[in-house]
């Protein structure tokens, strides 16, 4: 796994957000505030790059979501000094499945969860004259691992570039509550939910593997000198493959 400067890192990504910001012609940021290690640490860059009165957070609850990740995402609202919406989105989700879906399964469910928040991010971003600041990270972003125009609808990812683990150190050193950074990774899309469950492997290890499939450009099908069993590089390959659809824009038929 590389090992990066996390210091002049930190440095480099501010000055990304407020570069990017000057030249769109904004000044300020919306961002979805989950409780979560990703959300907490853009949010803390963002304050350090447009100063706390340019950053707001929406909090957005659903039913089935964990009472700490609200409480969590409001103190460290409060701890940054940054405005902060508490907008329960149960009456918009349910609206739906209630009177046309009832029978719709969880991922189903987990993904309209996903992009109702972006619709009210991206209302608030208007109602604010704000630019809509993603939260999602590099090893999330290459394995799919996110809701196609839900999570990663935003105008920009400032630590797109980060894999998971770079993100919680980059937490500790931003001063991120420990509350945050140790609890276990989730999307809170249902009741139960693990980020790690899903992906059928733990974050470290796959970083590790996405680190050598994608930048010291080792074989998925080698099966010889690796430092997790073969299966493990082959099975993050196809996760790669199959979800390279989700990070291109929609394809236009060329003449």
């Amino acid at each position: 796994m590389r090992k990066l400067d996390l210091q002049p890192e930190k440095k480099r990504i501010i000055a990304f957000i407020r570069d990017y910001l000057n030249g769109a012609g904004f000044a300020k940021v919306v961002l979805g505030l989950s409780g979560g290690v990703d959300s907490a640490v853009c949010a803390a860059l963002a304050v350090e790059a447009l100063g706390k009165e340019n950053v707001i957070a929406a909090l957005l609850p659903y039913k089935s979501s964990h009472p700490d990740s609200l409480a969590d995402a409001a103190d460290l609202a409060r701890q940054l000094g940054i405005e902060h919406h508490v907008i329960e989105i149960t009456p918009m989700a349910d609206a739906y499945f209630n009177t046309y879906e009832p029978a719709a399964d969880a991922l189903r469910r987990g993904n309209w969860l996903a992009r109702t928040r972006m619709c009210v991010l991206y209302d608030l971003s208007a109602r604010h004259r704000a630019l809509v600041l993603g939260t999602s990270n590099r090893s999330e972003l290459l394995v799919g691992y996110f809701t196609q125009y839900g999570d990663s609808a935003c105008a920009f990812e400032p630590i797109g570039h980060l894999y998971k683990t770079e993100v919680w150190e980059l937490a500790r050193l931003l001063g991120i509550p420990d509350k945050i950074i140790n609890k276990t990774p989730t999307a809170d899309l249902w009741s139960g939910q693990s980020d790690e469950t899903d992906l059928g492997l733990s974050y470290p290890v796959l970083d590790d593997i996405l680190y050598a499939l994608t930048e010291l450009d080792v074989n998925a099908g080698a099966s010889e000198n690796l430092d997790h069993p073969a299966e493990l590089y082959q099975k993050v390959d196809r996760m790669i493959t199959n979800s390279a659809f989700k990070r291109k824009l929609p394809p236009v038929l060329e003449d």
